[in-house]
């Protein structure tokens, strides 16, 4: 257990000390810090209330299908500005600007998780603008592709994302959704795209790949 009064480590410090480097399942195109059964992340991930849990450790499910429709459809986001919200890892992110995107910003309320994006950006080779923050109840971003990977696994903050998401259909950006069709997520809103097999992780553990879905909101074309 963390004892009290324990400092936490500096994450960049933490993260390429403790978090191997590693090919995501399902989409090797990227290299990712991931956490394994050794990596201590308790030390850097916190026990507060207030502590965000540690997703950007892992690649989810709802990020790999984003980023593996996007490597093979980089005409969604070629010369377009981007925005990854929710980016734990910045796994979709880097998808993103590696399909060519003009501008790839990653948002995540995790201040480590914009740190492991900063480091995964440098091992991929690409540019991402990674900011720690919460924007699903600010005004529509000013980006022309939105890309949500795996946000609706929590009832109150499903509800919070599609209003977001609304409000950016009707501003003129487009969303697209990657979910391996986890509890809340409102299919009946929603509109297929594509379906991919892809791994999902959990706690820290690898399971059977899963088919996993793209989805835009109803509506929108």
């Amino acid at each position: 257990m963390k004892r009290l009064g324990t400092p936490r480590p500096d994450p960049a410090v933490f993260i390429r000390a403790n978090l191997p480097i590693s090919a995501v399942p399902s989409v090797p195109e990227i290299q990712l810090h991931t956490a394994g059964p050794a990596s201590g992340l308790w030390r850097l991930a916190g026990r507060g209330e207030t502590d965000p849990p540690p997703y950007w450790a892992y690649p989810w499910a709802g990020g790999a299908v984003l980023a593996r429709h996007l490597f093979d459809r980089p005409e969604i986001v070629a010369g377009r500005r981007v925005l990854d919200l929710g980016a734990g890892s910045g796994l979709v992110a880097i998808a993103a600007a590696k399909a060519g995107a003009a501008k790839v910003t990653a948002v995540d309320i995790d201040a480590n998780a914009i740190a492991a994006i900063a480091l995964n950006a440098v091992i991929n080779g690409v540019n991402i603008f990674a900011v720690a923050a919460d924007i699903i109840e600010a005004p529509p971003p000013e980006t022309d592709v939105l890309l949500v990977g795996d946000l609706f696994y929590d009832p109150a903050l499903a509800v919070r994302v599609m209003a977001l998401l609304r409000r950016c259909q009707a501003n003129g950006i487009e969303v697209l959704i990657g979910d391996p069709e986890r509890a809340y997520l409102p299919q009946g809103e929603l509109s297929r795209i594509a379906t991919h097999a892809v791994a999902d992780f959990g706690a820290g553990r690898e399971s059977k790949a899963v088919q996993a879905g793209i989805f835009s909101l109803s509506g929108n074309g």
